[in-house]
């Protein structure tokens, strides 16, 4: 019996390592691989390449070189870009806002903050497209909010937001109140391989990136950091990072990250166009089966995401179904794969807990064909039909209001 061909439509959860990226980072492994903290020939070498790195990312960022720190992964910068920010200036305020569909490294730092009485929280409510209402923020602003922490593009339903009118907004609070505060964080982690991470253009002071959803290794990570911005480091020892965080560099992974940012973004026009010819055509095709609905923005949408809810399944259950077919899907974020709650992103769009629970995410990637997509279309209606005639449940279509 003949394999099914391997379908791997999760690319938000996870990318491959480019070929072109691995091969850049072999030599650091075992050629160039001292310590960059080092004073002697190998361990100048080494920070030589880190300094390189940390160049051509921040000509991607249009920041300075200093202003780019590595870390481990997005949701330690994350979690720097939080905890720092706060702790640090903590006398100037205890408001923070953000959105109610973050990336669990930013809700379940902030709740933590929030239950231990070191913040008070804001969380904006979102619309059915997934989207964050500018005036709902600039009426949430208060003279003590010193952080607004609002994701570049969601991981689970594909839609971005209104960053850059977010920081203007916020350019005009603190000119009116004569304030530096608030800060602006973006995770902009699913956003990194698509989208424009110009800092300037953005009006962000802090940017969460990594590597491994723009085809690069998996453990590094980024967070930009304006300028002059103190932060109250999570990891302390030997000083690396501007004493920002402190640890011995991941070579390899700087190296790697540098030229995923680089082919990402050189490359983005033309594999957006690719790609969301791609994710039209799936939406298409999956929408023709009998009570569906896209989730997220239909315009203001991440050209490789698709994210459909199914009424009368559990998405669970589709997910194990398409693996038999050799198809690699998720029902949200891998982050969150071990809980069965529904998602608190779907939900906090207006839909049902029933909606939520039937929810599936299909995130396509460069080697991505149509053919791949033809054969999804192809399969999902007799998955969907198998999994509703084993439903307890045949639900009216209100339950997508």
């Amino acid at each position: 019996m003949n394999e099914p061909k391997p379908i791997y439509l999760d690319h938000a959860a996870t990318t491959y390592v480019d070929e072109r990226v691995l091969n850049i980072m072999l030599p650091y492994f075992s050629e160039v691989f001292a310590n960059p903290s080092s004073f002697h020939t190998p361990g100048l070498r080494a920070k030589e390449v880190v300094t390189e790195a940390r160049s051509t990312i921040a000509k991607l960022f249009n920041s300075r070189d200093e202003e780019v720190i590595f870390t481990s992964g997005g949701t330690e910068s994350d979690n720097l870009a939080l905890f720092g920010i706060i702790r640090a200036h903590a006398a100037k305020g205890k408001h923070v806002i953000t959105s109610a569909i973050e990336h669990h490294a930013i809700l379940e730092p902030l709740l933590h903050l929030k239950k231990k009485g070191e913040i008070e929280l804001t969380i904006l409510p979102v619309n059915r497209e997934g989207l964050v209402s500018v005036q709902d923020f600039e009426q949430a602003l208060r003279p003590d909010t010193i952080l607004v922490s609002i994701m570049m593009a969601n991981n689970e339903i594909g839609t971005i937001e209104p960053i850059a009118d977010i920081g203007r907004a916020i350019l005009v609070w603190r000119k009116e109140k004569a304030t530096p505060y608030p800060y602006f964080h973006t995770d902009a982690c699913q956003a990194a391989g698509t989208l424009d991470l110009d800092v300037e253009k953005l009006h962000v002071d802090l940017m969460t990136v990594n590597a491994s959803k723009a085809y690069g290794p998996k453990g590094i990570g980024i967070l930009y950091v304006r300028r002059g911005l103190k932060l109250e480091p999570l990891v302390i020892g030997g000083g690396q990072e501007r004493n920002i965080r402190s640890g011995t560099e991941n070579v390899p992974g700087i190296i790697g990250i540098a030229a995923a940012l680089k082919f990402a973004q050189d490359e983005k026009e033309i594999e957006n166009a690719r790609l969301t010819k791609l994710r039209d055509r799936l939406i298409e095709g999956l929408l023709t089966i009998p009570k569906t609905i896209l989730n997220g923005s239909q315009i203001q949408r991440l050209p490789n995401n698709v994210n459909i809810s199914f009424l009368d399944i559990e998405g669970e259950a589709a997910v194990l179904y398409l693996d038999a077919e050799g198809i690699a899907i998720s029902t949200g974020s891998a982050c969150a794969s071990l809980s069965l709650d529904p998602s608190h992103v779907i939900l906090a769009t207006g839909l049902s807990y029933e909606a939520a629970h039937g929810s599936l995410r299909f995130s396509l990637g460069k080697r991505t064909t149509a053919e791949d997509i033809e054969h999804v279309i192809k399969v999902m209606p007799d998955i969907v039909a198998k999994l509703r005639h084993m439903s307890p449940v045949n639900l009216d279509m209100k339950y997508f209001a």
